[in-house]
């Protein structure tokens, strides 16, 4: 690690003068009481540098014909809804489409779930009742219940358990299910079970990639298609796909993502997974330079997510939660060279994965974007602000390797670009060099 570290790594806020208007935590700034949609109304027209009377334009340009409202009345519900004094009822998916996100992520709703307490609220089963019905071949409605719910809850702890526990649980009951195959069980029973399996490997091989196992992962999701494959799991299929482009992606093989995405699009075309297949496209299409079809691609994953009811429970990896795609267009606007927006967004995903305590629910993706953040002031000439927060973007206990240094390697080059001759820059660089060498 680096060795000198800065009090500004504290907090999100007081890295420097110019971050006071980079507040990541909480709800706003500590007296702005105003809803969480009405602030980011504030943030995303300023990104763009839009008066209230330009937003009111580009949202009237999104109305359907049959809404029909004058210019001057809506300007005057726009400061109203801004000031958070009004809700914008009716207006809100054309608003979120205004700024090019999905509703649930501009109006996110309360969907949180305990895995635990619901695994014993539907089945009466905690953990050890399970594996005991397991071992003596007792497969009934309730212990496959148990069996889901538990299955869920692994995927909800992606985001923060630690890689190596996490392996071994998701290994330990992926051996439990797989090994149900081999008993008595109904037609219908039998294919529940190879789901199961197939979402269990999905995550076996997310963790293995995360731990730098490209090879153990690869099989790993290969076997998951397969059994995505024999139960008809239109979602296992596509995920399966999707870790294809990840993959693809993180190895700098931009044509293989699209080729990827493309197959899990025609398999799963109305799944929600199909969002994020999009949403690699246009991972893809930036890092080649193609801004057109990147803007196509994230609004076609966009159209895909507002037809989809909102998750019941938005911490599961396997599900394409709204605020999920705010942080593939930042990763995509940062690429694009879209400072401000690129920035906007980054903050809107700090605070949309933070917790009012400051717990970080979402650290992998709330790493990125620090690194963003970091990228946007290196490249507006603040080194001091851009190393803070790329040495607070590593030093997350729970990351994705593969991942963060992609991302990172960003930052790198701006380092290089705007400050190769200082010392503290050139330490860095090494850093991630020794980064993307342990993966």
């Amino acid at each position: 690690m680096l060795g000198r570290r800065r009090a500004g790594l504290r907090s999100d806020i007081t890295l420097s003068g110019r971050l006071r208007r980079w507040t990541v935590r909480g709800r706003g700034t500590a007296m702005d009481e105003r809803p969480d949609w009405a602030r980011r109304m504030v943030e995303e027209r300023a990104a763009r540098d839009w008066s209230q009377t330009d937003a009111v334009r580009a949202l009237m340009a999104r109305l359907p014909e049959d809404q029909v409202v004058s210019e001057q009345d809506l300007v005057r519900q726009w400061k109203r809804w801004e000031a958070g004094d009004a809700q914008p009822m009716k207006y809100r998916s054309a608003i979120a489409q205004t700024f090019g996100t999905t509703t649930g992520a501009f109006f996110p709703e309360k969907s949180r779930r305990d895995g635990r307490a619901e695994i014993l609220q539907v089945s009466g089963m905690d953990t050890v009742d399970i594996i005991a019905r397991l071992r003596a071949s007792d497969v009934d409605v309730a212990t496959l219940d148990a069996l889901r719910i538990t299955a869920d809850r692994l995927c909800c702890e992606y985001a923060y358990m630690p890689a190596d526990q996490l392996l071994l649980e998701g290994r330990a009951w992926l051996a439990r299910v797989v090994g149900l195959q081999h008993q008595r069980v109904s037609l219908a029973q039998h294919r529940e079970i190879i789901a199961l399996a197939g979402k269990l490997s999905l995550l076996v091989g997310c963790v293995e990639y995360d731990s730098g196992r490209p090879r153990d992962a690869e099989a790993t999701r290969q076997a998951a298609l397969m059994l995505g494959q024999e139960a008809g799991e239109l979602s296992v299929q596509g995920w399966a796909h999707e870790m294809k482009a990840w993959f693809a992606l993180t190895r700098g093989d931009y044509r293989g993502v699209i080729a990827a995405a493309e197959a899990g699009i025609a398999v799963a075309p109305n799944e929600s997974v199909a969002a994020q297949l999009y949403a690699q496209k246009a991972k893809a299409w930036a890092r080649l330079g193609d801004r057109s079809q990147t803007e196509v691609a994230l609004d076609k994953g966009r159209q895909i997510l507002e037809l989809q009811p909102y998750p019941e429970d938005i911490e599961n990896h396997f599900v394409v939660d709204p605020a999920k795609y705010d942080f593939y267009r930042m990763d995509a606007l940062r690429k694009s060279g879209e400072n401000r927006l690129a920035e906007q967004l980054a903050t809107e995903v700090i605070r949309a994965g933070t917790d009012f305590d400051g717990t970080e629910r979402s650290p992998m993706r709330i790493a990125e974007a620090r690194v963003t953040l970091g990228v946007v002031a290196a490249r507006e000439g603040d080194l001091d602000t851009a190393l803070a927060y790329g040495e607070r973007a590593l030093a997350g206990e729970r990351k994705s390797l593969p991942s963060l240094a992609m991302v990172a390697a960003d930052l790198g080059q701006a380092l290089q670009t705007h400050y190769g001759h200082t010392s503290e820059a050139q330490a860095f660089v090494a850093h991630l060099r020794e980064l993307r060498g342990g993966q």
